[in-house]
């Protein structure tokens, strides 16, 4: 696999995270030269949805993991082989590319089977039988190829020879040639031609010797194929074994093979089991694309990450722990992502990681394409919720208005259209809409949920406030949260309702000495979860082990 860097933020992606990927790498492909690539690790909510349309952009790639998998192995990359070929060509590949072993593919290049050395061996070992030629189904190309022949005459009426295989002895008439057989012989023209009367299907005439016109028209008569090679009658002999077809020696059942996709991991336990020199390696299409040995599991090569929005490792892809951390580009809380050796980390209290990637942008006297200045103006006002929240600064405000020039869109005019399209519950599900913003945190090793959903008027979300509190219990439940809160917040009056479950839902209380009303109380002027929201519950929280 070539090396590439995935840019990715957070589970559960919002606006600001999704386009920060897309710009940061639109950045390092601009000033490095390995490759740069937006993922993302969920699905896309309206919101964003509406702003990637809006500005003509796809959306980052989804992925699930950053585990190491075959994929970012040095396998060897020797291309497999037809299952027609020669023992003799398999075995020149073998010693060419210094490798024990071959993958043997159909026309589609899928996987029939493996050929090795000792499927080789054992053919020079084992096979005493004169008619190998017939079973094996060797073609006459084979042969011609293995015995470094050239044809006299072909008879293609017949490509598979039925015959047994014999050698010539100076008393031809003593020989037992029937209809069919192959014979290699190095006689006279009259030998010959008894040779070609008996019925003989292919002649192959050793040490280069001259074959007349009359024993090539007599050939063709009899349709016997006649051959010539420089080798010896006994070179021959040996040689002419060589020309069976891999397919009849290869290993077809049982085969142990890995897919790309395959966690090395979950691989190195197979190979103890199985103790295979080497493994063919397929894609997802069951194409071969190389072989795998012990040895490669040295040559690991980790996924080269960088982390935008977010430096939690419960808000981070899935093994994330594995891979190798360049950068971190943030605006939260610093939190427990840890990395292997020193790298850029940098976080500022602003209230967008997309004003952040702005500078880095502007810093370095780059210009973001149009597009990209659109997303990252999409981002600020959707982070920020158009300077509404406490998290908003002057740096956000500058950004915005230097990204808007680049972007040529009224910020106003479209923060309505944004936030419109993005508050919209119009056929969603109570699980989706807890999901499209929700983030997971831990303090004194209690879990904690606390998901986000934009309104425009409190009052559109209320007939789903009794299915979105049964939802949160069953989360609760399963999956052990102490909290979940529910954070709806009003865009339009700057407010938000807190939906609470769990054991600790009387932390909300204490956070913002205010009362539940049943499962939830309205916070006017709270809209940040992470300047209002969250700092709050965990000195609240923690308080609890101080009590």
């Amino acid at each position: 696999m070539k090396d590439v860097i995935y840019i990715t933020g957070h589970k559960n992606p919002d606006t600001d995270s999704i386009c920060a990927t897309i710009a940061y790498a639109e950045f390092k492909n601009k000033t490095q030269s390995t490759p740069a690539i937006p993922v993302r690790l969920g699905d896309i909510n309206r919101e964003t949805r509406f702003v990637l349309e809006y500005f003509d952009v796809e959306p980052p790639m989804l992925i699930d993991t950053v585990k190491a998998q075959v994929s970012d192995l040095n396998i060897d990359r020797i291309a497999p082989i037809s299952s027609d070929i020669s023992l003799k060509m398999a075995w020149n590949i073998m010693k060419k590319n210094n490798v024990k072993t071959l993958p043997v593919t159909n026309e589609n290049n899928n996987l029939m089977g493996i050929v090795s050395i000792s499927n080789v061996i054992s053919t020079f070992m084992d096979v005493w039988d004169n008619k190998i030629l017939y079973k094996s189904q060797t073609k006459i190309e084979n042969i011609l190829d293995t015995l470094s022949a050239k044809p006299i005459y072909i008879n293609n009426d017949s490509p598979i020879f039925q015959g047994k295989i014999l050698l010539a002895s100076s008393n031809i008439e003593d020989d037992c040639i029937e209809n069919g057989d192959i014979v290699i012989c190095d006689t006279s023209p009259q030998a010959l031609a008894n040779i070609i009367n008996k019925g003989a299907a292919l002649c192959i005439i050793t040490n280069n010797s001259n074959v007349s016109d009359e024993i090539v028209e007599l050939a063709k008569t009899k349709k016997c194929s006649i051959i010539v090679t420089p080798h010896d009658n006994f070179t021959c002999s040996r040689l002419i074994i060589q020309s069976i077809p891999v397919s009849h020696v290869m290993t077809k059942d049982n085969i142990v093979s890995f897919s790309t996709e395959d966690f090395v991991d979950e691989i190195k336990d197979i190979m103890l089991e199985t103790r295979y020199r080497s493994y063919p390696v397929v894609d997802k299409n069951n194409n071969v694309v190389g072989s795998i040995s012990r040895y490669h599991l040295i040559s690991q090569n980790k996924k080269k990450v960088i982390l935008v929005d977010h430096n939690e490792r419960a808000q981070s892809v899935h093994g994330i722990e594995e891979a190798e951390i360049l950068e971190i580009i943030d605006h939260h809380r610093i939190a427990d992502v840890q990395t292997f050796s020193p790298i850029y980390f940098r976080n500022e209290p602003v209230g967008s990681t997309s004003t952040i990637i702005a500078s880095i942008f502007f810093e370095n006297g780059i210009r973001p394409s149009k597009k990209t200045a659109g997303l990252l103006c999409a981002a600020i006002i959707s982070d920020t919720l158009f300077f509404k929240s406490p998290t908003s600064t002057n740096v956000d405000k500058l950004m915005l208005k230097r990204l808007c020039e680049i972007a040529e869109i009224d910020p106003e005019k479209f923060s309505r259209e944004m936030f419109k399209a993005g508050t919209s519950l119009m056929d969603k599900t109570p699980e989706e809409i807890f999901h499209q913003d929700f983030k997971v945190f831990t303090v004194n090793n209690l879990k904690v949920g606390v998901s986000q959903v934009g309104t425009l008027d409190l009052e559109i979300f209320q007939p789903f406030k009794e299915d979105m509190l049964k939802l949160m219990e069953k989360k609760v439940k399963d999956n052990n949260f102490a909290l979940l809160v529910l954070m709806v917040t009003d865009i339009i009056k700057g407010g938000s309702e807190l939906i609470v479950a769990g054991e600790e839902k009387e932390v909300v209380v204490r956070a913002f000495n205010a009362k539940l009303d049943g499962n939830s109380v309205y916070l006017p002027g709270v809209i940040s979860r992470k300047k209002q929201i969250i700092p709050p519950l965990t000195t609240a929280i923690s308080g609890l082990s101080n009590a």
